[in-house]
């Protein structure tokens, strides 16, 4: 149990400025207030395949669908998008990444698909994410009589720069993603080549060795007698 007037006594030791401090670590800590509504999978796509996906959404609301192929033959992919009355709203073939931004004209369920039906045998591994509305306010200005305090300023400004961090890990982690699944593919190439030279050398070095062979060999003649 703590002594009375410990916390007191260390507010004063501490000042107002490492309390501020402190606070911000604190709400720094706490986890950060995401979309009103976002979806960020990877997938695989096989071959001939196609899959879709489905939102709803309201009347007016900004929407970002964004997405990108990891691995898997040359890195394309067929997308669509399509409104509640079927309306296609985006679309595009054989694309190896994309963004496209919108707003929902009406209510329903919107569709968005991804095809690799062109494709006969090899499958694809895709990523998107799809954002819907926009970002709340780390601090709502409902029942606010005042502007934000410089401590509030500084708490937005470093929730923009972290969320602007996260997307650039997240591009980099695909970035990755894609050069190792390419230098994977790449190193898999050149093993096969290799093993290929190497039977062909070892072919090459024991049919020259029974030619040079035969160059040596003794040709024995065979004498027939005919008699008289």
């Amino acid at each position: 149990m703590p002594r009375p007037g410990w916390a007191p006594r260390w507010a004063a030791a501490v000042g107002p400025w490492g309390c501020g401090l402190l606070a911000l670590l604190l709400l720094l800590l706490l986890p950060l207030p995401g979309p009103s509504g976002a979806s960020e999978i990877t997938f695989e796509l096989p071959d001939n395949a196609k899959q879709c996906f489905y939102e709803d959404i309201v009347q007016g609301t900004k929407c970002t669908l964004e997405f990108q192929v990891i691995t898997g033959g040359h890195y394309d992919v067929d997308c669509r998008l399509e409104d509640p009355d079927g309306k296609v709203l985006y679309k595009e073939m054989k694309k190896q990444y994309d963004s496209f931004t919108f707003t929902a004209s009406k209510n329903g369920t919107y569709k968005f698909c991804f095809s690799n039906e062109f494709s006969t045998f090899t499958h694809k591994t895709v990523y998107f994410d799809f954002q819907v509305g926009e970002d709340p306010p780390l601090f709502p200005s409902e029942n606010r009589v005042s502007a934000l305090t410089q401590m509030e300023s500084a708490c937005v400004s470093i929730h923009e720069a972290l969320k602007s961090v996260i997307d650039y890990q997240t591009h980099f982690r695909l970035r990755e993603a894609q050069g190792r699944s390419r230098a994977e593919d790449l190193n898999t190439r050149v093993a096969y080549w290799s093993v290929g030279e190497a039977l062909i050398l070892l072919v090459v070095s024991i049919g020259q060795v029974f030619l040079l062979k035969s160059f040596f060999s003794d040709k024995r003649t065979t004498t027939t007698r005919v008699g008289s």
